[in-house]
């Protein structure tokens, strides 16, 4: 419950700032912050090593073993800050782009400033703290938030969004330590470092590639184009994709890991649990995601405006794929549960390599041909996974499709249906209300009427707290 009233709540504030903002904002100036995204995300990854991750999954973990992870964090972000100052004038040479000098070295403080915080976001996702967690991003949210608000209202432009970043790390850093009991001291040692290095470097390395991927087509672009409009609006198209499937999938991703690594010596149990949250995630993934690519086009019109319809097919291209993400998350949460890092770390990696392939396949094509192969790829990798999960909880294909596909065709026969029933609507903001209404009544009516486990359990859980 917590897990969604962290993510939704956070989606809808993220929602009303970006609307808000993005108003005063052109593509070009949110694509000086997509060609440092990659930048960032990687910065972070190395900083945390992979260490956290193996912290949660520890049964129970040590006030040293959090001592230790969080010192090394520290170092380690401390370094490549450094490296990243020093770096800036390359990346704005490489971009072919001056402003991105002074910009990256002031962006890049968010990563350091979050190396304070990455033992004590572990231990509050240890304790399953998930009451704790939602309470400090909302407060980090809604005060970064009013920052870019203000900054965009004054003319900061690109300058906004950085500031948003960095004063959000800095609040999250503030909030854990006023939760969290345990305090780092300076008796501290890094052999928990070195127990658990291979377990971590695989982890690193996975996150790495992940980082690549998510931010692949918006460095590319930066590269071949050298043109921020362009960017812009895929960064703008992807930031919205990745905030729906990122709502449904950080619900359970935010308890998974903890709760399959209880579970996993009950192999019956854990088959059992890891099957309800792949109905609980496509129950809710399938409807929200192709719910999105339904009404982009008024979404975008009615929101940020006309400058940005040219993301509109970007976005409804990336929403079939991005329907599938949490999907992703519980199986690379299930491996990682089982301390099977490798496996996580080479699926990752053929991944990205076959992405890359496919990309300088169709680059000719176009960008919107290639946004759609790419997305392609992302939805046929699932059947990647699929024999990891066989060989170590016992899920078969067909059990994966039993829990999957139902909530996949139901959801796509909904908006094709109300596609029709609503084409007589000309006014933007009509369409837009009437066909969210509309299908979400839709979706729930044919749940009740097939005796759809999973919705039954959810309403008799939100009327039992009530």
């Amino acid at each position: 419950m917590w897990g969604a009233v962290n993510n939704g709540t956070m989606q809808i504030l993220n929602l009303l700032i970006g609307i808000v903002v993005l108003r005063y904002l052109t593509p070009a100036d949110t694509g000086l912050i997509g060609m440092l995204a990659i930048f960032s995300a990687i910065a972070g990854n190395l900083q945390s090593s992979g260490f956290s991750t193996a912290i949660i999954n520890e049964k129970q973990p040590t006030a040293q073993q959090y001592n230790s992870v969080f010192w090394f964090n520290i170092l380690m972000g401390g370094c490549l800050y450094g490296l990243l100052f020093l770096s800036a004038p390359l990346i704005s040479w490489v971009f072919d782009e001056p402003r991105l000098t002074e910009l990256s070295r002031f962006l890049f403080l968010s990563f350091f400033i979050s190396s304070f915080g990455i033992s004590t976001n572990a231990y509050m996702v240890k304790n399953m703290m998930n009451r704790e967690i939602t309470i400090v991003n909302l407060i980090a949210l809604v005060i970064s938030g009013s920052t870019a608000i203000v900054l965009a209202l004054n003319g900061f432009t690109y300058w906004s969004l950085a500031w948003q970043q960095v004063v959000n790390s800095t609040i999250l850093i503030l909030g854990r330590f006023y939760y969290v009991k345990w305090r780092p001291t300076l008796q501290f040692t890094f052999s928990y470092i070195r127990q658990t290095f291979s377990f971590s470097m695989k982890i690193l390395v996975t996150m790495i590639i992940k980082s690549v991927n998510l931010n692949m087509l918006t460095v590319l672009f930066g590269l071949l184009f050298r043109n921020a409009h362009i960017v812009g609006n895929f960064f703008q198209a992807y930031k919205w994709d990745s905030m729906a499937f990122q709502t449904v999938g950080g619900m359970v991703e935010q308890v998974a890991q903890p709760v399959l690594v209880s579970v996993r010596e009950e192999k019956n149990r854990e088959l059992n649990v890891f099957r309800k949250m792949l109905r609980f995630t496509s129950f809710l993934s399938f409807p929200f995601l192709f719910g999105l690519a339904f009404v982009a086009r008024e979404f975008i019109l009615c929101t940020i405006g006309e400058q940005w319809i040219e993301c509109v097919p970007l976005l409804q291209i990336l929403c079939l794929s991005g329907a599938f993400m949490p999907i992703f998350s519980l199986y690379q949460n299930l491996v990682i549960s089982h301390g099977r890092s490798d496996i996580n770390m080479w699926l990752n990696i053929a991944q990205i390599v076959l992405q890359l392939i496919v990309i300088l396949l169709f680059y000719q094509q176009g960008i919107t041909i290639m946004v759609i192969a790419y997305s392609a790829f992302n939805i046929l990798w699932l059947a990647a996974w699929q024999p990891s999960a066989n060989k170590l909880i016992g899920l078969r294909f067909l059990q994966m499709a039993k829990d999957v596909a139902p909530f996949m065709i139901i959801a796509a026969g909904v908006m094709i249906g109300t596609h029709y029933l609503t084409l007589f609507i000309a006014n933007l903001w009509i369409l837009l209300l009437v066909r969210i209404a509309l299908a979400a009544i839709l979706y729930y009516l044919i749940m009740r009427l097939l005796h759809v486990v999973i919705l039954k359990e959810c309403m008799q859980f939100i009327l039992k707290k009530k």
